[in-house]
């Protein structure tokens, strides 16, 4: 999969080819907490999607936050990593959940093309 519609200031390689989403018990388990199912975190990236650089939590590896709507059309706040094994890239999701109103206006308030 080619990541495209990504919005970003991070310089950083996300358009390039990811071999797909590393899921565990524990990354999957903590999405579901809330309510958010690793096939809407999947969906998040085949349409417009905003990836900005998690600084604050970026210490043993780097992270990214992900704002993006699902196929149901539910916005979704999400965390993630990139991980690379056996020379693939692949999106380790760190944690997901809905986004408030609050928050969905601000987004598209600061975003009115995505």
């Amino acid at each position: 999969m080619v990541l495209t519609h990504v919005h970003t200031n991070v310089i950083i390689a996300v358009e390039e080819a990811i071999a797909g989403f590393d899921w565990d018990d524990g990354n999957r388990s903590k999405c579901l907490k809330h309510g958010v199912s690793g096939e809407e975190v999947e969906s998040l990236f085949i349409r417009p999607i905003m990836i900005l650089p998690d600084e604050a939590h970026s210490v043993a590896e780097t992270r990214f936050k992900a704002i993006g709507r699902t196929a149901g059309g539910r916005h979704v706040f999400l965390v993630f990593t990139i991980r690379e094994q056996k020379g693939k890239r692949y999106i380790r999701p760190i944690s997901a959940r809905y986004m408030h109103r609050k928050e969905i206006r601000h987004y598209e308030k600061e975003n009115p093309n995505l």
